[in-house]
C-alpha cells in the first residue's frame, strides 16, 4: 500500500512512537507500507523540527541525518503543479500535489484543510488509516 505521510504525521510519529502516527511510521520502517514523500514535505520537516528541539533534543546535525534517512527510506516525487481551488491553505497545495504525483492510495494527515477534501481525494486521519489498515 502506497501512502503519503504529511509532515504533522511524521512529526507526531517520530516524537511519540506509541501513538497512532508512531505505529504508522513503525509499519513503514518495518516494510509494511510504502511511503511516498516530496522535497516539500522533507523541507517542511527540516524547518519545523528545530522549533521542537525542547521536545526531542536533536541537534541540527541529527535533524539533517534524520531527514536524510527518511528521504532514503521513502520514494520521493515532485508534487504535481495543479492547484485545488477548494484547498483553503495555499501551503497545503504541494502536499496534495504529492498525493497526486505519487498516485498513492492515501494521504494520511491531521491537517483540517486537507481532510476537508476527503470527498474528492483519499485523505484520512492517522486514526482512520490505522483502523482500516493497521497491523
Amino acid at each position: 500500500m502506497r501512502v503519503v505521510l504529511d509532515t504533522n504525521v511524521l512529526l507526531s510519529g517520530l516524537a511519540y512512537p506509541a501513538s497512532v502516527p508512531g505505529r504508522i511510521v513503525a509499519a513503514w520502517r518495518n516494510g509494511s507500507l510504502e511511503v511516498v514523500l516530496s522535497p516539500f514535505i522533507l523541507d517542511e520537516l527540516r524547518r519545523v523540527l528545530p522549533r521542537l528541539s525542547a521536545r526531542h533534543g536533536l541537534s541540527g546535525a541529527e535533524i539533517e541525518d534524520l531527514v536524510d534517512c527518511l528521504a532514503f527510506e521513502a520514494e520521493l516525487v515532485e508534487p504535481s503543479p495543479g492547484l485545488e481551488p477548494a484547498l483553503t491553505d495555499p501551503q497545503d497545495q504541494p502536499v496534495l500535489g504529492t498525493l497526486r504525483a505519487a498516485q498513492a492510495d492515501y494521504l494520511v494527515t491531521g491537517d483540517k484543510a486537507l481532510l476537508n477534501l476527503s470527498p474528492g481525494y483519499r485523505v484520512v486521519t492517522p486514526a482512520q488509516f490505522w483502523q482500516s489498515h493497521g497491523q
